[in-house]
């Protein structure tokens, strides 16, 4: 079986002085190899096609065949890396925590121990005859939650 550690250095290879970064890679036990990689300004087909050429060329068929499959992470897939967080800032997203509750917001910071959300809630202000919307700064450790995904819209 092709080890995952060995995949992942040639992929890290690849992306030197590339604004590519990796979100994943999985090997399964038939060889399917799937690798993923993002770009804050989207992958390319063309870049998917030289890193699996780029993989190819530093693995042997003969010694053991493989299936390759290489593509960007999936648009509205729940993030995988922290450079995900790194280059949705200010775009809106959509977090589930752990305790079930789903909440839609804009990513507003991510360090490697927390990230912060903005949402918008309606509150009653005293004397007031209508709610009105405001702002709200929520603050997640990544354990807190069961995934954050970029929300896209259509409006």
């Amino acid at each position: 079986m092709i080890e995952k550690k060995t995949v992942n250095s040639i992929v890290e290879e690849w992306l030197q002085d590339k604004n590519y970064f990796l979100v994943d890679i999985h090997v399964s036990p038939d060889n399917k190899i799937v690798v993923e990689i993002d770009h804050a300004e989207g992958v390319w087909i063309e870049d998917c096609v030289e890193l699996s050429k780029f993989i190819e060329s530093k693995l042997n068929r003969d010694e053991e065949d493989f299936e390759l499959e290489v593509g960007s992470a999936g648009i509205g897939q729940p993030f995988k890396v922290l450079q995900q967080y790194y280059i949705h800032l200010g775009c809106e997203v959509e977090v589930l925590t752990k305790n079930g509750t789903k909440l839609v917001g804009v990513l507003k910071e991510a360090n490697e121990d927390r990230f912060l959300i903005t949402t918008e809630k309606k509150v009653r202000i005293e004397g007031g005859k209508r709610p009105k919307m405001v702002e709200e700064d929520l603050s997640f450790n990544y354990d807190e939650i069961k995934y954050t995904k970029y929300l896209i819209s259509f409006k």
